[in-house]
This record gives structure tokens, sequence and C-alpha cells, in this order.
């Protein structure tokens, strides 16, 4: 539609079509994790590792990464509840979705604190995540940081503009974004300050990626008091984050199919194949999970940030540009404008660079 607007070469449009993409491809993948998560939401409401050894328990996550029907059981579920929130429509599904999954998801999390402060070794997590160490303040540190920036913000994908594009007109979307900005970083710092204390006060390793999650905090539930109903409500919390992260994943792709004329529900089933069948892959081969991850987080998004970044400074008129993100002064816009053209291209870029090994 802008390129169409702004006059500008057709080419440009695959920016939007790399976004479609990308977003399938991170769902073939994600899916899988999130099928993880389902799975020990059962295991934690049917007590299956309560009071198990370390060693059982990390023995119980080899099982599940190692069974095919147990992971495609799962990944299939949930990509079939991704797949019914897209294509019962913007307001009865992806509005419906939101406005019950994010209250639900922040009461979750403040439970999940309440506990971890009660029974975990909350003065330890606040000094592991709050005391600074200036030494790993490198180079490479925030340029990973910057990194993960777009893949837990969903930059460089659509998912964003997609849902921006639904938005009413007379909100900013400069105010909007800024407090996306503001709750992601306050959601992620409750989430470390619900799960460090748990694993401190089991003299576990913090851990990150999968042996934290479905390793190191099993075996703290598995030996605290009220363990599998608070674990119950933290891999509910994870599945319910997933899933309001896999709508964003996937309705690009939807949307641009219906502009084009093919119904939201033959395009969510088409999708949701797609990413169903990646799903599939990944589970037989972890090196196809692992490469999807590669090809996503460190070429399409960054890729697709820059690219999205250059139209809009450059190729969209001005006008147009002040017009959609609505700043309340022209002050700021212009400050923005200028980081928007120069600033945000060359961070980018140096990110890019970085994630393929070339800085």
């Amino acid at each position: 539609i802008l390129t169409e607007r702004e006059n500008a070469p057709k080419l440009w449009s695959i920016v939007g079509i790399g976004g479609v993409i990308g977003g399938l491809l991170i769902l073939m993948f994600y899916s899988v994790v999130a099928g993880w998560a389902l799975d020990y939401s059962w295991q934690s409401l049917t007590a299956q590792y309560d009071g198990l050894p370390a060693p059982a328990i990390e023995a119980n996550f080899d099982d599940v990464a190692g069974s095919f029907a147990r992971q495609w059981g799962w990944q299939s579920l949930f990509v079939l509840l991704t797949g019914g929130v897209i294509a019962a429509g913007v307001t009865g599904g992806i509005g419906r979705a939101v406005e019950i999954l994010m209250p639900l998801l922040i009461v979750f999390l403040l439970i999940l604190l309440g506990y971890s402060w009660a029974t975990g070794d909350f003065i330890t997590s606040l000094k592991f995540m709050f005391t600074p160490d200036f030494s790993k303040l490198t180079t490479e540190a925030v340029l990973v940081a910057l990194g993960h920036a777009f893949f837990t913000l969903s930059l460089g994908m659509g998912a964003i503009m997609a849902y921006g594009a639904y938005m009413p007109g007379e909100h900013s979307i400069g105010k909007t974004v800024i407090t996306i900005g503001f709750l992601d970083t306050a959601i992620a710092l409750i989430a470390g300050m619900a799960i460090f204390p748990l694993v401190f006060a089991n003299n576990l390793e913090p851990s990150s990626g999968p042996g934290l999650m479905f390793v190191s905090l099993p075996i703290a539930f598995a030996h605290m008091p009220g363990g599998m109903v608070f674990g119950s409500i933290f891999f509910i919390l994870v599945s319910i984050a997933a899933l309001s992260s896999s709508i964003s994943l996937i309705e690009p792709g939807v949307a641009w199919l219906e502009r084009h004329g093919i119904h939201r529900k033959v395009g969510t089933t088409g999708a949701a194949l797609i990413g169903w069948l990646g799903g599939i892959g990944c589970i037989y081969s972890s090196d196809f999970f692992n490469s999807l991850d590669h090809i996503t987080a460190n070429y399409i998004l960054p890729l697709g940030g820059l690219l999205i970044a250059l139209f809009a400074g450059f190729v969209m008129s001005r006008d147009h540009v002040k017009e959609g993100v609505r700043f309340d002064t022209d002050t700021f816009f212009s400050l923005w404008y200028f980081a928007l053209r120069y600033i945000a291209p060359l961070g980018i870029l140096i990110v890019f660079l970085h994630s393929v090994g070339l800085i």
C-alpha cells in the first residue's frame, strides 16, 4: 500500500514480503518451543515431576525433546490455537484474545512474583540482576543486546505495523511505540525478579534458554511448598505469552493475503499449515531448528528493520511520515525524524554486520 501511495519502485514491496516470510519462519521453530511450554503446563497441573530428584527432571526434558509424537501433538495444538484466533478476525479474534490474554498474563506474572518474594532468595536475585558489572559491558555485549531487541519487539517483520494498521486514526504512533518499549522492558524485569529467586533458593545455576525454563525451574518447583500450583501458573503464563506472540507472527501474512482477495479463513489455514509443517521439520532436525533461528535473528529481522527505516526516512514523504506518527510537537518530530534517517540505519547496519561476523 505504502509503495503505491508514495509512487516508489515496486522493488520496495520485497520489504513487506520479507517480513511475511520472516514471521512464518519464526513460527516454525517458535511453535515447537511453545509446545514444550504446553507440555510442561500439563505436567505441572498433573504433578508429574513433583518431588523428583534433579537428574530425573533433567532427563524428563530430554525425553520431551526426544519424542517426536509428544512434540508433534503439543506443537500441533499450539498452531491450531494460533490459527483459530487469527481466523476469527481482527475484532472477534485478535482483539478479544489481546483483551483477555494480556491482563491474564500480567496477573499470573504478579502472582508468581509474590510467590518468589515469599519462598525464594529475593535479595540474591536482586543483586544478580541489578549489581552492575561494567567489565561485561563490552561492544560485543551491547551488539548482542541490540540484536535481541529486534526479536523481543518483533521488529523488521511487519508484526508491529500489522497491529498499528488497526489502531484508531487519532492515536499517536509515537506515544504508542514508547509505551510498548517501556512495557516490554518492565515485564522482562518483573519476569526476571519472579524467576531468579526460585533458582537461587535451590542453589541452581542461573542458566539461560531452555535449560533455565525446562530444567532449572521445574527442579525448583518440584522441591518448594506449593511448587506444582505455581509451576502450573508459570508454564501457563509462558504459553499465554507465546500465543500472544505467535498471533503477531502470522497476522502480517494473513492480512497480505486478505488484501489480495483471499478469504481470511483460507489464508489463515494456508499460513498455519506452512508454520505447522516447518515445525515438524524442526522437531525432526535440530540443525533445521537452529538454522531457522540463526537466519531470522541474524539476517531477516535486522535487514527488514534497516530497509523499513530507509523507506520511511528517504522514500516516504516527510509530510506522510509526520501525519502517521502524530507527535505532539514539531521539535520532537524533527529529532525523531533525524534519528530515523541517519542514526537508526547506521545502528542497525552495525548490528547486522556484527550478527553475520563481519565486525
